[in-house]
Order: C-alpha cells, then structure tokens, then sequence
C-alpha cells in the first residue's frame, strides 16, 4: 500500500501541537544554521521552553527568526510534520517578564524530566550568583503541517 500526502489544517496543527512535547529547533547567526532537541509545552500560540547557557541561547539572541519542527511517527507507518516558523522571546527573571515565566514553567513541569535536555551540559558551568536556566517561548508567526498514511 502506498502512503497518501495531505496538508493539515491548521486546527491539525495546533491539535497536534497541544499533545506534542519534543521537537527540533532551528536557528540561524552569521548564515549558519544550528538545529537543537528541545522539550516544550504549547499553549495559544506560543512553544514555552527552557534553557542553560549555550550556543542555542547565544544565537536566538542575535536572531530572533527561529523555526520548530515537530514529527510524529505512528506505530501503524506514516507521519506527521509540523513546522513553526517563529520568533524566540526569553522571559528573564524579572518584574516585566513573571507572570510569562511562571506560566512557561507551570506548563513545562507537567511532563516528566521537562527539564532534561534544557539542563544538560557536557561541560561543567561556572557557580552563578544567579540561576542560569532560561525560559522562553516561540510566537507563531506561520504554521504548517503535511502527513502521510496509509490510503487504505
């Protein structure tokens, strides 16, 4: 049986979206890409994840225009594939940005180990006088979605 393409909608997408956890997350600087595991939780129209130090943080800074891809590959064969094209938005520790990271937070700490791959580092970081983990969110500026299945 061969597989049938079809577009989503963008009700798919963000059906799809709201269930999912795990993507990969593209970014660019200089005219070079670097593409990251990420864990996330989507919610309106944002991806809210989190973040230690790193070359991931370093260049979404310089260039906001990032990119999410998610897939989900279902036991019977086929797939789906959403992509995000967005912007990065950090929400530091402050008064202006709380309520954003507290809600990035109450939604990242529902699945369990949400804050693994954000965390992990090969290298030992410097003691802090401060906590370095980021939170930040990925605002939706197009989305789109394609699967393939079984035309049975």
């Amino acid at each position: 049986m061969a597989l049938k393409l079809r577009e989503l909608s963008q009700g798919e997408c963000y059906g799809i979206l709201e269930h999912a956890r795990f993507g990969h997350l593209a970014c660019c600087r200089d005219g070079q890409p670097y593409i990251a595991a990420i864990y996330f939780s989507f919610a309106g129209d944002v991806a809210y994840s989190f973040s230690m130090p790193g070359r991931k943080l370093d260049w979404m800074r310089a260039n906001d225009k990032v990119c999410l891809h998610v897939e989900h590959l279902p036991s019977g064969g086929g797939w789906t594939s959403i992509v995000i094209e967005g912007r990065f938005q950090e929400f530091p520790d402050n008064g202006l940005w709380h309520d954003e990271r507290v809600h990035a937070w109450s939604l990242l700490q529902r699945h369990s180990n949400w804050w693994e791959i954000g965390s992990l580092k090969p290298a030992e970081l410097p003691v802090l006088s401060e906590p370095p983990h980021v939170f930040y969110g990925i605002s939706i500026g197009a989305l789109s979605g394609r699967s393939a299945g079984r035309d049975d």
